[in-house]
């Protein structure tokens, strides 16, 4: 445990400027990033007695070993700058907005040649219109199965709607009338982007335009006495206008807001969102939050607003919190930066938006106790693991940091490395790594305890004591824009020791991968563990924990031990040595199907002379697999951009010579 005036910098030293700071633990990684109206006067509450900060706090002080800083011009700066250090380093003591579950959202590929809707999670990607999130996916499939006979543009996957194209026939769904099936051509390019363009304006609350046109034809239709026309038409009408009754109208019809609600205790908060689009409930989203700082709903409510806007994410005209946020002004110039029109921050005081927000934050304050009561049981099983570790493999520390190194190969082919990390007992996927195994000639190796002591040697060649990450720069002071400043273990600098800003951000982040873990584990028995250790005899690595999981009975090896140790069956411990090693193995596996794939697909193209990599991709991206690709005819190549007929049969003739082909 570190102890904070061995870093703390003079007070004269740092300036009264706004800026954002940044502590660093002794290894040099970015642990905490934090912004200020006045660097000294915020800088000065980290510094008290320890007692007296608040328990994060308190250990954020006492891990870190040294403190920088950068001045800016302004606060609204400082916002961006803070943000953007925050998403680079994922410092650990920053406060984490953690969905409490993986939303759905209904997503629209409008920037494919025939745009799909489908269900998607995760990350957003460019070129797909969002809407939601849904609280269950198979609400989303409801809306589509009302919506598709109204609109029949496509759902299906790229490979389903490329076989059907090749085919010349449509699947099911054209077949019923859920599809207006553009793979066949039933429907032209600009007519499929004219059904998508009418489903996107009746999400976007453009909903009284089509109901009134269907009725209007409805009631045309049974004018002409086409009474099996009118019935289509009024079913169209009911299943659009049970959509419509779903999203119920909450505020007035020109309503764009999004409806903030936060419920805390002392070292947690649950944050619920609903998006108000055109008055009505479009979706709605939860975080869970670790407070490193006893913050108030204000600094709370501050902090939320910068982190959930920042980025690609939409900007509506009104948001609306439980309270005033702190820095309210620089926040609200952000905010229409981001934007680019007028937004305007509110806190409901009555009528229907204060009944909604009441009604919201009941929903935080059930997820927040949801939450505890699962943490609690998952965070007790993640001690105890840790504990058991400890003490059946005779550790000096709990081993907070585990790393698993795992081989994949075929017939010693295409042989990948992996390494994956544990950190207190979770998945740490940023930290992952691959080593293709190059073997002494470049050419592999040859069993897998050289793969194995392959894998290890590169690894240990990015493991760097304190002393040589403080000796690389991390940690000393820093120039920004203005002006910058900063305080170290290894000693404080003026300015003429100051080095380039984007320099020592870049040393940072090439330093992750030297963080040092606790225990290291192998998959495999005493060949395995033997391999690792001569690595790590050979190039004098002190204070390694090194152990191997063999597979057959579970039993944990450790080196020069004759017998293994045995953990209980039903053990937390050994549990979590059975996560890692699977995730290791599952890693590696993956990283070796994705080099072997690559393999095989150069290979099998690359023979056909003047098929350059441009149109390879074309093929690739018509056909789907180099197996597809063998299965079709010349005809079907000249489908493909850029490939004509002679090029074609060049294609057919050496893919027929290849049988070893394996797609």
């Amino acid at each position: 445990m570190a102890d904070p005036s061995s870093y703390r910098p003079e007070a004269g030293s740092i300036p009264t400027d706004p800026g954002v700071y940044r502590f660093r633990d002794r290894y040099g990684r970015v642990i905490y990033v934090g912004k200020a109206r006045n660097l000294r006067a915020r800088l000065a509450n980290y510094f008290q007695p320890l007692e007296s900060l608040h328990p994060r706090t308190r250990q954020m002080v006492t891990t870190a070993a040294g403190l920088d800083w950068t001045v800016v011009g302004t606060e609204v700066e400082a916002l961006a700058l803070e943000y953007t250090w925050i998403k680079q380093f994922e410092p650990r003591f920053n406060v984490k907005y953690r969905d409490d579950k993986s939303y759905p959202y209904l997503a629209v590929t409008v920037a494919e040649q025939f745009p799909r809707a489908q269900v998607m999670r995760g990350a957003k990607r460019k070129g797909v219109k969002y809407y939601g999130p849904f609280g269950q996916a198979w609400a989303i499939r409801e809306t589509l199965d009302l919506m598709i006979p109204v609109f029949p543009l496509r759902t299906c996957s790229n490979t389903v709607f490329q076989r059907y194209q090749r085919q010349g026939r449509a699947c099911l769904l054209g077949y019923i009338d859920k599809c207006s099936a553009p793979c066949i051509g039933r429907v032209s390019e600009e007519e499929h982007r004219q059904i998508v363009n009418d489903f996107i304006a009746f999400m976007d609350g453009d909903s009284e335009r089509f109901l009134k046109g269907i009725r209007e034809q409805m009631g045309q239709a049974a004018a002409e006495q086409d009474f099996e026309r009118a019935a289509r038409l009024r079913d169209d009408a009911a299943a659009l206008s049970r959509v419509v009754e779903r999203n119920a109208v909450v505020l007035p019809d020109r309503t764009e807001a999004d409806l903030f609600a936060i419920a805390q205790d002392q070292l947690e908060a649950a944050i619920q969102v609903f998006f108000i689009r055109q008055g009505r409930i479009r979706g709605q989203r939860g975080w869970i939050v670790e407070k490193v700082e006893d913050l108030s709903e204000a600094e709370l409510t501050a902090s939320l607003l910068q982190t959930v806007y920042s980025g690609d994410n939409e900007v509506p005209r009104e948001i609306l919190v439980p309270a005033d946020p702190s820095d309210r002004a620089q926040l609200t110039d952000y905010l229409t930066g981001q934007r680019g029109a007028q937004v305007t921050i509110k806190v409901p005081r009555r009528g229907a938006k204060r009944a909604l927000a009441e009604t919201l934050h009941k929903n935080a304050e059930q997820a927040l106790a949801l939450h505890k009561t699962r943490r609690g049981a998952a965070l007790t099983a993640r001690s105890q693991a840790l504990s058991e570790l400890q003490e059946a493999l005779d550790l000096d520390d709990a081993p907070l940091r585990i790393e698993c190194y795992d081989i994949s190969h075929t017939g010693g082919s295409y042989q990948v490395g992996s390494m994956v990390v544990f950190e207190d007992g979770l998945a740490r996927k940023s930290e992952y790594r691959r080593f293709n195994i190059r073997g002494p000639e470049g050419l592999g190796a040859a069993d897998d305890t050289a793969a194995m002591a392959e894998v290890l040697t590169r690894r240990f060649a990015h493991s760097d004591s304190p002393e040589n990450v403080a000796a690389a720069g991390v940690g000393s002071t820093v120039e920004g824009p203005d002006a910058v400043g900063g305080a170290s273990a290894a000693g404080r600098e003026g300015a003429a020791g100051r080095v380039d800003a984007v320099g020592a951000v870049d040393k940072a982040s090439r330093r992750r991968f030297a963080y040092p873990p606790t225990l290291r584990v192998v998959d495999g028995g005493v060949p395995q563990v033997g391999a690792a250790q001569r690595v790590i005899d050979e190039l004098a690595v002190k204070d390694v924990a090194l152990i191997g999981l063999a597979k057959r009975l579970e039993e944990v090896w450790r080196p020069g031990d004759p017998f293994p140790v045995i953990l209980p069956r039903g053990s937390e411990g050994l549990f979590l040595l059975q996560r890692v090693r699977d995730e290791a193995h599952r890693f590696a596996i993956a990283g070796h199907r994705k080099r072997r794939s690559k393999a095989m697909t150069r290979s099998a193209l690359e023979a056909v002379p003047g098929l350059g990599p441009a149109k390879r991709k074309a093929l690739l991206s018509r056909f789907g697999s180099v197996k597809r690709i063998k299965a079709a005819s010349p005809a079907e190549f000249a489908d493909a951009k850029g490939i004509g007929p002679k090029l074609a049969q060049k294609i057919a003739d050496v893919l027929a010579k290849d049988g070893k082909l394996d797609g």
